[in-house]
């Protein structure tokens, strides 16, 4: 369960805090005049969850291709190379 703090009360109490966040694994909501502003976790979480959103992007760029392939099946690698330099061409050098 998390707990909320505010920046003022963690400015005076950072020591305490920290030692909750990462030894007993208790997550911080940061508040700025009483509004969410940022959360304090422990390192491991911080980690899974940065490997969680590379994971989402690389899941997004895979259907992107995906998509792409198929719209794309019926084109001849000719016409491809043939549209890729149409477009080299009216771009300035």
């Amino acid at each position: 369960m998390s707990r909320t703090i505010g920046v003022v009360e963690l400015q005076e109490h950072f020591d305490s805090v920290l030692h909750k966040v990462a030894e007993e694994h208790v997550p911080y909501v940061l508040t700025r005049d009483s509004r969410p502003e940022a959360a304090l976790i422990p390192y491991e979480e911080f980690l899974r969850f940065q490997a969680f959103r590379e994971k989402e992007v690389l899941d997004l760029f895979q259907r992107a291709q995906a998509r792409m392939t198929e719209k794309n099946a019926g084109y001849s690698d000719e016409e491809i190379a043939a549209d890729v330099q149409a477009a080299r061409n009216e771009c300035p050098d």
